[in-house]
């Protein structure tokens, strides 16, 4: 191929972007892209604020003459959006715009042009007007719901204004609101989506860290991680009590929380592992709750875990039958020592001690615990906000209260077949 050609392909975006970087089909109003750090969100955003100035037709029928850059800090749209080394000056593929810094506009050869605001100074929104927008790092904005609604008035160009969202998400109630709007678009990317263009070591290191910890999840996962203010368990909880390995452990148990006979309510059977050390700091091990409520097959799951493990018991709780139990864990493996534990309170003040124990520093959790985690920061007075069982938590606690509180005044007494 002639060199021009291969330069030409090589910035062929249309050839090289991800789906997910690509504009969602629809009549959608605003495109909400999430993405863990370096997911490729801002080239997404620049090539479509220059597609949209150019008048690309995968992307638009007709050039968009006033576009809104909007970032959290005037240096950040200086800095990422404009020149950044995924901004909008460094598309090869695209017509290069005239920037002139003192004016904070970007001008197209065709006359198209892209003003630049601060998520800052919500005021500096009223009065312009645009027929498209994009909004950087929107979760981070301080401002967040007053610039927005600024920016709403001015989307009043063209038939059909459009707005795109890049951002790392966050729990803020704008964000919220956008997703469960119907005329917005989500798509969603991770930071190894886009592994070809970072540092392997990155990769390596970063991903290895916070892979699967509540700052990873919303930082290299893109998910929103909710926080709940009645729960029992906060994420700062959790973090503080994470570790990357367990010390020799004196005593190791196999909690289960049987299903209560199917339905909506209970479709899983929460399964958790954890240990004792010797100076009575436990330690939880894993997560092998398994969704579904065959008897068979979560005994079989359960007694996987005891063996993998090496544990000590299989506690359960016997309140849903405790023969039944038994007889479950029984067909499984014989030779699996069952210790039944009887509920006489209810699931907060079962849960409370043991979260007592977490402020205190007294338990930790080998590495991630995604799913676990979850559910005991979603854990307030009227449960679950989903409304569903908390299986994962009620064999946790049964798990925590067989090795550190069991036989105290006042706590679940542990009873042994």
């Amino acid at each position: 191929m002639p060199r021009r050609e291969v330069a030409r392909w090589a910035n062929d975006w249309s050839y090289f972007a991800r789906e997910d970087q690509k504009p969602p089909p629809g009549d959608w109003g605003v495109w909400l892209f999430m993405g863990g750090r370096g997911a490729g969100k801002t080239r997404a955003g620049a090539e479509w604020v220059s597609a949209l100035a150019c008048g690309d037709r995968e992307f638009t029928s007709e050039p968009v003459g006033r576009i809104a850059l909007i970032g959290e800090t005037a240096a950040d749209v200086r800095e990422v959006m404009i020149e950044g080394v995924s901004g909008i000056l460094s598309l090869g593929g695209r017509v290069r715009p005239l920037w002139e810094p003192s004016r904070k506009k970007l001008t197209w050869p065709n006359g198209a042009v892209a003003q630049c605001f601060s998520a800052e100074d919500p005021e500096a929104l009223r009065g312009p007007q645009f027929g498209a927008a994009w909004c950087d790092e929107l979760g981070k904005w301080k401002r967040a719901e007053e610039v927005w609604d600024m920016l709403q008035f001015g989307m009043r160009l063209g038939t059909a204004p459009r707005q795109m969202v890049t951002t790392t998400p966050r729990p803020i109630t704008l964000l919220k609101k956008l997703m469960a709007d119907p005329k917005t678009a989500v798509t969603h990317a991770t930071t190894r989506k886009n592994a070809l263009n970072l540092a392997p070591r990155f990769l390596e290191t970063v991903v290895g860290r916070y892979g699967g910890t509540r700052l990873g999840r919303q930082e290299l996962d893109g998910e929103i991680v909710e926080e709940r203010a009645d729960a029992l368990w906060s994420r700062e909880m959790i973090e503080a009590a994470r570790v990357d390995e367990a010390p020799e452990l004196r005593r190791i148990v196999v909690a289960v929380d049987p299903p209560a006979g199917g339905g909506r309510r209970s479709d899983a059977c929460g399964i958790v592992v954890a240990g004792r050390a010797a100076n009575g700091m436990v330690y939880v091990l894993e997560d092998a709750t398994i969704e579904g409520s065959r008897p068979d097959l979560w005994a079989a799951k359960a007694v996987a875990a005891w063996k993998r493990h090496e544990a000590d018991a299989l506690v359960a709780e016997a309140n849903q039958g405790g023969a039944m139990v038994r007889s479950v864990i029984s067909q499984a493996d014989a030779g699996v020592p069952v210790t039944l534990v009887h509920a006489t309170r209810g699931k907060w003040l079962r849960a409370e001690p043991v979260a007592n124990l977490y402020a205190q520093g007294r338990v930790r959790h080998l590495r991630a615990l995604p799913e676990l985690e979850d559910e005991l920061c979603d854990f307030g007075l009227d449960g679950l906000s989903s409304g569903l069982s908390p299986d994962r938590l009620d064999a946790l606690v049964w798990a925590v209260t067989s090795l550190a509180l069991s036989g105290r005044g006042g706590e679940p007494r542990v009873r042994g077949l």
